[in-house]
């Protein structure tokens, strides 16, 4: 599977999915969570969330030869309404320059301690 990327997480296996998908000059990175990179727990806080998963996200693309300036798509999924401006915030930082769309659902996360999960569509056609 040359066109898949796999984080090595356990849900890979069991959910039957990539961490993210090659096809051609676009790449699809999965929903994402906000895990610590070190330790594999969650933070408490919905900025801290959104920057892991952001980074875990830029990882996934630096494997398919890309970064996050390639975005051209991010959906985020919160769960509470009240972290939509901490959240956004975050998502400011990080796109400012490179204004991808974007799209925010308030929702559930089915994952124990989850604030936010992002997916990231990326293009390299632009290079």
């Amino acid at each position: 599977m040359k066109n898949r990327i796999f984080s090595g997480a356990p849900s890979e296996d069991f959910a039957g999915y990539a961490k993210a998908v090659i096809d051609g000059t676009t790449i699809y990175v999965s929903g994402t969570l906000g895990q610590d990179p070190e330790s594999g727990q969650m933070p408490g806080d919905a900025s801290s969330q959104t920057r892991n998963a952001l980074a875990s996200i830029a990882s996934a693309l630096a494997k398919a030869g890309a970064g996050l300036q390639h975005a051209v798509a991010c959906r985020v999924y919160i769960t509470d309404a009240s972290d939509l401006k901490d959240v956004a915030i975050v998502l400011g930082e990080t796109f400012r320059d490179i204004r991808p769309t974007n799209t925010m659902l308030i929702c559930q996360i089915p994952t124990l301690g989850a604030k936010v999960e992002i997916e990231v569509t990326a293009s390299t056609r632009a290079d």
